[in-house]
């Protein structure tokens, strides 16, 4: 049966190794097309073309992972608010509902890794 810690760890690397790898493919497109995520509502506030704005996501995503890495009980909390405001952005849209159910998914796991690490730093765990 896993431990409490090994648990913390799994989550640790994926909510940091994740948003690194998707925000280093924001420059790439490897992975996907980014830019059909956007919203026409936030094409039409952004004053940035939505390659150039995706690069400044995949940017917030490298730091967001690395921070989980180095920080994780603060690093958790900010990729569990990041995932939820794409989602909210997806629904906005009107389209890739599947993915907005995702990220708030993922979120749910990003919020866990973060009462896991406060109680592991509480000495609870």
């Amino acid at each position: 049966m896993a431990s409490i810690q090994q648990l913390q760890q799994t989550l640790k690397l994926t909510f940091g190794l994740v948003p690194v790898i998707a925000g280093l493919d924001k420059f790439t497109n490897l992975l996907a097309n980014w830019t059909d995520y956007l919203s026409s509502f936030m094409t039409g506030i952004v004053p940035l073309a939505p390659e150039a704005f995706m690069k400044a996501v995949g940017v917030i995503e490298i730091v967001a992972g690395i921070l989980v890495l180095v920080r994780p009980l603060i690093g958790a909390y900010v990729v569990m608010a990041w995932l939820i405001c794409i989602a909210l952005q997806l629904v906005m849209g009107g389209h890739y509902f599947d993915v907005a159910v995702r990220d708030l998914v993922m979120a749910v796991g990003a919020y866990t890794l973060a009462q896991l690490t406060r109680l592991q730093a509480a000495g609870k765990a």
